[in-house]
Formats: structure tokens, sequence, C-alpha cells
């Protein structure tokens, strides 16, 4: 915006003859809006409250012809005004409650969001539309299907897809038909109904762990043993075959490396787990694991998997209890790549 400002020339624009100083805020305002928006500059307009939009719109359309000086000062000040920020508040309760989050209590957050959506301040999507899919599809599932449309056409497209997906076939296809009934639903109606559906989530009760049962008890498997893994594996299987299912699922350990690990990536594992453990895990790997070895040294360069290879050699037989605990390094160097952004692991599902 900035940019756009310091870009105009005289512009040819229609407010009466007046020093910039005896213009109001709301007047230098609406010559701001207008020079950015003849620049072509994206202005959010739409964020600001409802009696805002609706002030500016009164202004613009209340004033006629501004002289280049007056505009040049009006200019002047805003980027004087600009430049000497020195520290800026996120708009609006959400974005303060993003800022606070971790600081504040999940119940104070809940009664702040429920004391806002009942003053009228807020606009309920605001909150709803950014909420992950897994929190927004119990509610979908619930609600009526003239809801879950509504619900639908507000999110982004490929979450709504992702939701419409995640529904059983027959409700998918209702909820699907719903969204064309949705052409002359007024602004106020799907208000209220995304109040509704905020009451809804913040009545859910918080959660104490911020991943999924099946996650945990997958994480607590990645590190350990083969043996126990594949027992517990078992009997899991035996009480709930579904539960278990979705442990596997979340299960990563050393031999899912060459399915879920791209190419590209492997120079980065070997860059971030130190040699010996490398080698220990490499030279372990035998019997089913061996492709697993294979997999990292076809992916560097051949000098160093060369290097590695005569390394493997002189180590001779590894222990098996060894070999474990090597992989399991180099299982967590994995997942702490991917938890810094470093590395994108390949889905099960892909």
């Amino acid at each position: 915006m900035t940019q756009a400002l310091a870009r105009i020339t005289p512009h040819r624009i229609a407010v009466q003859d007046a020093p910039a100083q005896t213009l109001s805020n709301r007047e230098k305002a609406a010559i701001i809006v207008r020079l950015l928006l003849a620049e072509g500059a994206p202005l959010p307009l739409s964020a600001l409250p409802d009696h805002m939009q609706a002030a500016l719109t009164e202004q613009i359309a209340s004033m006629r012809l501004v002289d280049r000086e007056t505009m040049a000062a009006v200019v002047d000040e805003f980027l004087g005004q600009l430049e000497s920020v020195g520290l800026a508040f996120p708009g609006g309760l959400e974005g303060a409650l993003s800022m606070l989050d971790g600081h504040i209590s999940p119940s104070a957050a809940s009664r702040l969001r429920r004391m806002a959506g009942a003053s009228g301040k807020v606009d309920p999507w605001e909150r709803i539309v950014p909420l992950p899919a897994e929190r927004l599809l119990p509610v979908l599932e619930d609600e009526a299907v003239e809801v879950g449309a509504v619900l639908l056409s507000k999110l982004p497209v490929s979450k709504a897809a992702d939701l419409l997906g995640k529904l059983p076939g027959d409700k998918a296809r209702r909820v699907a038909h719903a969204v064309s009934l949705t052409g002359n639903i007024d602004p106020d109606t799907v208000r209220r109904i995304g109040l509704s559906l905020a009451g809804q989530l913040d009545a859910q009760p918080p959660r104490a762990f911020d991943t999924g049962p099946e996650e945990r008890v997958g994480a607590i498997l990645n590190v350990s043993s083969a043996a126990v893994r594949d027992a517990l594996l078992d009997g899991l299987t035996a009480e709930d075959a579904a539960f278990a299912e979705r442990v596997r699922r979340s299960i990563f350990t050393f031999g899912h490396i060459p399915a879920r690990v791209p190419p590209r990536d492997v120079p980065k594992l070997v860059r971030v787990v130190d040699q010996p453990t490398l080698v220990t895990a490499l030279a372990g790997a035998a019997g089913p694991l061996e492709p697993v070895a294979e997999f990292i040294l076809a992916n560097m360069s051949q000098r160093m998997a060369q290097a590695l290879r005569e390394e493997m050699a002189a180590r001779g037989k590894v222990r098996e209890k060894d070999a474990e605990a090597a992989q399991s390094a180099v299982v967590e160097a994995v997942r702490r790549l991917e938890a810094e952004g470093e590395i994108t692991l390949i889905r099960p599902d892909d």
C-alpha cells in the first residue's frame, strides 16, 4: 500500500478545495481509498465493520474535487503516520486470541468468544472458517443438510471438498444438493447459522491432548522394539480392529522410509544423523530391512555411499539391540525434519 501511494502522480479525481489541515479524518480516509483504488491496490474493506463501510461509502459519495496540493498533503500525512507506527495489534477478537494462544486458558477464550458472539460485534465465520476439518466434521454430520450446505459454501473449496469426502455417501449427496438451494439465502440468516455453529463448537469440551489416540499410540510404538510392536498390534486387532488399523496408519518405522520419504529428501536426513549411528542402522538392516539400507545409500552421493559401505563392512555384525536403537534414532530424525518443515512425508493414502 505504501509503495502504491509513493507511485502516485497527480490525478484528476473527484472534493471542494480545502487545505489538508481543515479536512476531517473521514474525508482524508476517503481520499486515500480513492487514490489506492485508482492505483489498483487490493483493499480488504469488507473486513471493516458494516457501519464503517457504510460511513466510508457515504463520505466518498459526498465528495467532488480535490486539488493536487491538498491531495499531496493528505498522502504525506498518511505516509508519515505509517512510518511512525512502532507496534501494531491484530484486528478483531480472533486475532487477539490467536496472539494470546497458549497464554490464556481455553475456558477464558471460549467465554470471550461467546460474549462477543452474543453482542454481535464479531463475524462468527471468521472463527469457523480457519478451523481444521476434523473439528468441523462432527458438526457437519449432526446438522441438517441445509446448515451443512451453508457451512460448505463459506469454506475454501479444498476444505469443503475434504469434508464432503469424509461424509457418508448419502449424507454427502444430500448436502451437495442443498448447496443448490442457498442462492437466495440472506446474509442475516447466514450470520445466525454461523452464530449457532460457533456456539456448538464452543460447547465442545476442551481436549486434553493435541493429537488423537491412534497418533499417541502410534508414537509410542514407533520407538518400541519390533517384537513389542507386533505383539501389541495383534492384541489391538483382536480388541478393536478399526482402531488397530488407524494405529498402523499412524506408525512410522525404519521400514517405512522407502515408501514415505521422498528420495530427494534422503540427503537432508543423512546430514542430521551422526555417521556412527547411520552406519549402525544400515549395517543392522538385515532381512526385510535390507531394501531400506539400499534405498538410503542409492539416494545420496555415490562417494559418500561408498564410504558408508566400507564402514559397514568394517563394522561387521551388529547386535539386534544396537541396530534397533540406531534405526529408532534415524526415525526420530525423520520426524524432527518433518516437524520443522524441512521434508514432507508421503501419506499412506498416496
